[in-house]
């Protein structure tokens, strides 16, 4: 069996005595002391979250943004230096090799990070892709990530002289004792939020530093149970559970998220005809009417057949009930009553749009 990865934050979940578990690889803590309050922290304060997992990508040189764009779903043309787009790798016949953020620093300098698990692949193609003199540099191990994430994060970061009036989207690098931080006003929990993005050396003195701050703030440090049901209230996809490489970035809705206007992407061809075919499943959002919990996997069924299936569920715990999301025949429509096979018991539920609760990010 391959050992773990660990971050460099390892030693200080043990310490805080948080659940571990694998997640994409690496021991990670799944909770410290329960993803309900973790979760509620963030929505009502502040949480923190060690993501160093994350994959870490710098692609430089002449060039390097056309090449980039020629390979990303995305359109890196649409952004300025200094913002941050969310896009995905895929394959030619158009699955999700991953989704991922892309942060455009110059023309020359393009940072990317992908999923943990997916880091190794996204890397790959690159790679196999890239002409000389763009030079590739997989800083996995290099930097580590923080995400500051709640209503209070602003005032978390400010204590430690780090900015946060940047726009949504958008980096800046700043100065903090010996080392230079990239603050992103990025995250994954549907809450006003910063990432992190910081060299490996200095993530354990920046950690302590932070949870000082957090915890004046009301905060706690959270793990990837809360950053799971936070995510899922967004209706934010998980790759491997909600997209994949058998998952079209149409089929997920997220064609929003593809440049469909460029001469070039990796899988262009193949998206664009079943943009004009239409997909016959799409990504929806279902509601839990009453009790019952959904969990990826569970049959969804509707005029006593089985039209789907979770891929992500959960209880939420804004909403105090369950929430999941399937891929439904495209009939199906928003507002329309489902039933979801939570273990042999048939659970009403609602289609409907994502997000389940209002989005703050802004």
């Amino acid at each position: 069996m391959t050992a773990l990865q660990r971050t460099p934050l390892f030693d200080r979940h043990v310490r805080l005595g948080a659940k571990l578990a694998d997640f994409g690889g690496w021991e990670m803590p799944i909770e410290y002391s329960g993803t309900v309050g973790e979760h509620a922290a963030i929505r009502d304060a502040v949480g923190i979250f060690d993501v160093s997992h994350m994959g870490k990508v710098r692609i430089t040189g002449p060039g390097a943004l056309d090449f980039v764009n020629g390979i990303v779903a995305n359109d890196v043309h649409r952004i300025a230096d200094g913002q941050a787009q969310y896009s995905m790798v895929c394959t030619e016949d158009g699955g999700i090799i991953d989704d991922l953020i892309v942060y455009r620093f110059g023309p020359e300098d393009i940072f990317i990070v992908p999923n943990a698990s997916n880091a190794a692949a996204v890397v790959a193609v690159f790679r196999a892709a890239v002409p000389p003199p763009i030079h590739i540099a997989d800083q996995h191990h290099e930097r580590g990530i923080i995400a500051v994430q709640g209503p209070r994060s602003a005032d978390v970061l400010e204590a430690l002289g780090l900015p946060t009036d940047h726009d949504y989207m958008a980096m800046v690098e700043a100065p903090w004792r010996d080392y230079r931080v990239l603050v992103c006003r990025t995250g994954y929990t549907g809450e006003r939020g910063f990432e992190l993005i910081a060299p490996a050396a200095s993530l354990g003195e920046l950690w302590d530093a932070l949870m000082v701050e957090v915890t004046a703030a009301g905060g706690t440090p959270a793990g990837l149970g809360a950053r799971d049901t936070l995510r899922t209230e967004m209706g934010y996809p998980l790759h491997g559970q909600d997209i994949s490489t058998s998952t079209t970035p149409v089929a997920a809705g997220l064609g929003w998220a593809v440049g469909w206007d460029k001469p070039a992407f990796h899988g262009r061809d193949a998206l664009l005809a079943v943009k004009a075919a239409g997909p016959d499943r799409r990504l929806r959002g279902v509601k839990v009417v009453g009790r019952g919990i959904p969990r990826p996997h569970m049959p969804v069924h509707r005029a006593g057949a089985q039209v789907g299936e979770t891929t992500s569920g959960t209880f939420s715990p804004t909403l105090r009930q369950g929430i999941a999301l399937a891929y439904l025949p495209v009939d199906i429509a928003v507002g329309d009553s489902v039933q979801v096979d939570v273990r042999g018991t048939l659970v009403d539920a609602e289609v409907v749009t994502p997000p389940f609760v209002p989005s703050h990010v802004r």
